[in-house]
């Protein structure tokens, strides 16, 4: 007996799916502040109780520890639920604000109204966090919430399903899984979502954008870039050499805030590029592939891309590699051109090219080769210099003598700009995403002033007035 499901019968059941979640929103079930509040209360003692097969997934995936698993994944999850669950009840206030001369005695209120039903599109390098924050501000939100894990991360995949059938009807959130570039447009063809939620790739998150556009869908998307690292010569070298390391080569250099290239200051290059080297033997030893907290590459595509960028560069430090392990030492690029390949794309991987700068204007000139980066990192204890770089540079979000942990701080807007992306969320700006301003002025009855209908001739300065 064939038991195979026909493309044209998979797609009619998503659509059903679909449809159903849609009717489950319009019954205003998901509205409710308890509601709301007791899904975000299930989602957190369901990742907690999946704590052990959460580190078991992302180590199987990506060889992540415990405890970087917990410090870039889960416990941002968690904190992020926790701060919904502070802070619920205040956002979902409907919010006062001033009323203009013309209306008055009126009183204006701006009310945050759930979108309806949402797509969220996770990538495979954070595949918990970057699914499920998102989701955790969808629930806030009061919507109903379709995810879809990638299949580049299939541990995480798998138990992301078990913990959200386990948890919630499929009319509230459903996990679909398979082939994004397939199912996607599958879904975003046949239904329209009211947001689209979209992390990972450019040129992906461009054609999800297009798929959107027909219908006039809202999207957030949260891409990438070449992030740059800049060290000015009154940096502070080893607080710089500590912080690039962890930036860059945690999760094997998976990141999208990763910084994809170094600029320093030609006086301090060759004493800045050897306490990287120390760092990077202190932190994995001298043999990263056997260390704990150095993971892989996801699979044997991005590791032959990757590789196939060593053969024509200057390697300073690491360049060892092992396809079998999916293993590709922490990495210096010297003498890198800027015609070089890893200065044309995005590398995401454990591969850091160097570039050397003599003046704040040439290095200037080598970022907007690559303009509007996701992330930008500045090394430098002159004022002067940090306000000139954060004026002239376009960026999503950043660090002064730091890279990344901006992203972990739930009280800045996490977000891209131009290329790397459209809109943030992280606390609140998550509830904000996942619902709209809806402004509502109320007129009381017992004022009435005729002189506010027709005929209207004669009250021209009246208007000037009162409409200014």
């Amino acid at each position: 007996m064939n038991t195979t499901i026909s493309p044209e019968k998979e797609a009619t059941n998503i659509t059903g799916h679909l449809s159903a979640m849609r009717q489950y929103f319009h019954t205003g079930a998901t509205r409710d502040y308890e509601f709301r509040k007791e899904q975000l209360k299930k989602l957190k003692q369901a990742v907690l109780n999946h704590e052990q097969d959460i580190y078991n997934a992302l180590y199987q995936d990506l060889k992540k520890s415990k405890e970087e698993s917990y410090a870039t994944e889960l416990g941002l999850l968690l904190a992020e639920i926790n701060v919904a669950l502070r802070n619920l009840r205040r956002w979902m206030q409907p919010q006062t604000t001033s009323t203009d001369l013309v209306n008055l005695p009126s009183r204006s209120k701006i009310y945050r109204d759930p979108l309806g039903t949402v797509l969220i599109i996770s990538p495979w390098n954070y595949p918990l966090q970057l699914l499920l924050i998102p989701l955790v501000g969808a629930i806030a939100g009061g919507n109903c919430a379709v995810i879809k894990p990638s299949e580049l991360a299939p541990a995480t995949a798998a138990l992301i399903e078990q913990i959200v059938k386990e948890n919630f009807p499929p009319e509230f959130v459903k996990v679909v899984q398979g082939d994004g570039a397939a199912v996607i447009p599958e879904m975003m063809n046949s239904f329209r979502f009211d947001h689209v939620f979209y992390t990972g790739s450019i040129p992906v998150g461009k054609a999800i954008y297009q798929l959107a556009a027909k219908d006039l869908v809202p999207v957030t998307l949260e891409l990438g870039g070449k992030s740059p690292a800049i060290v000015e010569k009154d940096a502070d070298i080893a607080s710089a050499a500590n912080r690039i390391v962890l930036g860059k080569f945690i999760n094997a250099g998976q990141t999208c805030i990763a910084p994809d290239y170094l600029l320093v200051d030609e006086t301090i290059k060759d004493r800045l590029i050897a306490k990287i080297k120390t760092q990077l033997e202190k932190f994995y030893s001298h043999d990263a592939m056997a260390s704990d907290d150095y993971g892989k590459i996801i699979n044997e595509r991005r590791f032959d891309k990757l590789v196939s960028y060593l053969s024509r560069e200057t390697i300073l430090a690491g360049g060892q590699h092992d396809r079998t392990k999916l293993f590709i030492a922490p990495t210096i690029i010297g003498d890198v051109s800027l015609h070089s390949p890893l200065m044309r794309e995005e590398i995401f991987g454990p591969l850091l090219p160097v570039i050397s700068f003599s003046n704040t204007e040439d290095a200037i000139n080598v970022v907007q080769q690559n303009p509007n980066p996701l992330a930008f990192y500045l090394f430098t204890r002159s004022k002067k210099k940090e306000k000139e770089w954060i004026s002239r540079v376009a960026f999503g979000g950043g660090c002064v003598n730091n890279t990344a942990w901006h992203f972990t701080n739930h009280h800045l807007p996490f977000g891209g700009v131009g290329a790397s992306g459209l809109g943030a969320y992280h606390g609140k700006y998550t509830f904000d995403t996942f619902t709209r301003l809806k402004p509502v002025l109320k007129t009381p009855v017992w004022f009435d002033p005729s002189i506010k209908y027709p005929p209207f001739k004669g009250r021209l300065n009246f208007f000037k007035w009162v409409i200014r």
